[in-house]
């Protein structure tokens, strides 16, 4: 509309001429905005599949509650049977001796019910420390699709769980030109959003990944695809440290084009191959292991 404008400035045009470049015009409003609601439907879908995760953990976490009820039941009858255990084993004593009889047998009873008692207490702590990280890690999830909000549904950003951790990603296309590895202004400007909420993560260490599609570079500076998503990562990793984020919460790595989340056989999937990945790395309290009783 603009260029139309100024061309309508700087000398006459015909009537038709006029409304040709008015058509061209209301053309390209409608597929922008054709292109905005396919995003946002996009995205809201996106969130459906992120709130689904949020009842899953929650659903794990009453879990875990009634774990920890049934322990607390076993908890108390060791305990009493430990109790009644004792008393027996004094009341009896002098006329088991007396009778000649060896007590070793009801004091190794006694033993191995104690040490019952004790890995009782630790399943139950154990049990304990896995619903609280289960809790927590609902919690960020729900608090980060808030945050978040405007980038998901503008299409900057997804956010998916995989391999039990939190993935944020970002299309290449916002952040870089094909076969670059300088950030865009708009890369720049996402990741600056990105890092303002991360920030507040002073918990976590954060892995910046970059990947590729299979369609191989090999120019001087870039052997290889290697080469290349390594270089987008690190180059993400220095504007995180430029807004704020701490050097030893980050780590750089490139997978190449070796962990796709779509087919490569079409522009679609190859797309959707190139990326970068902020991961949010576990902390070490949510990877206990929950035993198998």
């Amino acid at each position: 509309m603009l260029a139309l404008l100024l061309s309508l400035g700087t000398g006459c045009v015909t009537k038709a001429e006029h409304e040709r470049q008015l058509a061209l015009a209301a053309a390209r409003e409608r597929s922008l905005a054709e292109q905005a609601a396919a995003d946002a439907a996009k995205a809201r879908s996106q969130i459906t599949s992120l709130e689904a995760e949020i009842a899953r953990l929650k659903q794990e976490v009453d879990s875990r509650d009634r774990q920890i009820g049934e322990s607390q039941v076993q908890l108390a009858d060791l305990q009493k049977k430990l109790d009644d255990a004792t008393a027996l084993s004094d009341q009896l004593r002098d006329e088991l001796q007396k009778a000649g009889k060896n007590v070793d047998g009801l004091m190794a009873e006694k033993g191995k019910m104690r040490q019952a008692l004790e890995d009782a207490k630790l399943r139950l702590e154990e049990l304990r420390r896995s619903q609280e990280a289960a809790q927590k890690r609902a919690d960020l999830l729900k608090n980060l699709i808030n945050k978040f909000k405007r980038m998901i549904d503008a299409g900057e950003l997804k956010i998916v769980l995989r391999d039990g951790r939190m993935v944020l990603q970002l299309r290449n296309d916002v952040l870089f030109d094909s076969g670059r590895v300088e950030v865009k202004q708009a890369g720049r400007d996402a990741l600056k959003e990105v890092a303002s909420v991360l920030g507040t993560l002073t918990d976590r260490k954060l892995q910046v990944i970059g990947h590729t599609d299979t369609n191989p570079i090999q120019t001087e500076r870039f052997p290889s695809n290697w080469e290349l998503s390594a270089a987008r990562a690190i180059s993400v990793v220095h504007i995180l440290l430029g807004s704020g984020i701490k050097a030893q919460a980050l780590s750089a790595a490139g997978y190449s084009s070796n962990d796709p989340v779509a087919p490569n056989e079409n522009e679609e999937g190859r797309a959707k191959n190139r990326r970068i990945e902020i991961v949010l790395l576990p902390n070490l309290a949510e990877l206990i292991a929950i035993p198998n009783e």
